[in-house]
């Protein structure tokens, strides 16, 4: 997806509700390396972005106005949302 997308959007996970640890592994077993990744664990990011559960997806606009997304959106669901955005 990162590199679908290069140079047009920034793509960043958030996780929460964990170790560091359990997190790094996650990040490995999915292989979803190529883009950064935080470790949220006083849930900060989560409050301001009324993230609820995992999965989440967050859109943020260059104005910082954002849409939260709660739930699965699979990769062809993120990718249309993306595409969506971007042509608006």
């Amino acid at each position: 997806m990162q590199k679908q997308f290069e140079g047009q959007v920034t793509i960043i996970g958030v996780a929460g509700r964990d170790e560091p640890s359990a997190m790094a592994a996650f990040v490995d077993d999915l292989a979803v390396g190529a883009f950064p990744h935080i470790a949220d664990e006083d849930l900060q990011i989560w409050m301001q972005y009324d993230i609820r559960s995992q999965p989440s997806f967050v859109f943020i606009d260059g104005d910082g106005s954002f849409e939260t997304v709660i739930g699965a959106m699979g990769e062809s669901g993120l990718s249309s949302k993306i595409t969506d955005l971007l042509a608006a």
